[in-house]
């Protein structure tokens, strides 16, 4: 049993660490960005607007995949809008629904965030071999899994209490 304590006290103080550091990282690597000064919560919502591509992306749409609630994705899109990094227009189809693009400053910025990615990745599988990669995978991939049923599960108690269990996005 002592091993499996050992692996246990391991793995978590590894998961925590990495956590804060690819924070950190992210953090610093947004400030170096020069003149964009945008939070990690802007970085994320800059880059669900660039996975619409050149349609851009409903506030609805943002707000499902974020997992946070539509005043909250609004509150956001306002603040962006005024620093310049998205547009929004009314969507031909409904006119009631509002959709969001990257301006060409939030472009850039949403380009260097994803090098910095690219970059962290690569760093980190350039020395690992096909049966270390696959074993990587495997265990993000359960590591994933627990946190989607757990997130299920919270937002289903959340439910039966009477509140949406939605996380909002902060600066």
């Amino acid at each position: 049993m002592r091993s499996v304590d050992a692996f246990a006290t391991a793995l978590n103080d590894l998961l925590v660490s990495t956590f804060h550091s690819i924070l950190k990282l992210e953090e610093e690597s947004l400030r170096r960005m020069g003149p964009y000064r945008l939070s990690i919560s802007e970085m994320h919502l800059l880059e669900a607007v660039a996975r619409g591509g050149d349609c851009g992306r409903s506030v609805s749409d943002i707000a499902r995949e974020l997992g946070i609630t539509l005043p909250s994705v609004t509150a956001a899109v306002n603040k962006l809008e005024g620093k310049g990094f998205v547009t929004r227009t009314r969507s031909d189809a409904d006119k009631r629904s509002v959709i969001v693009m990257l301006a060409p400053d939030g472009r850039r910025a949403e380009a260097s965030h994803r090098f910095f990615h690219r970059h962290m990745v690569s760093r980190v599988s350039d020395s690992l071999s096909t049966a270390e990669r696959d074993a990587l995978l495997k265990g993000l991939n359960n590591l994933r899994a627990f946190f989607d049923q757990r997130e299920r599960a919270l937002e289903g108690m959340d439910e039966s209490a009477g509140s949406p269990a939605r996380a909002e996005v902060r600066d």
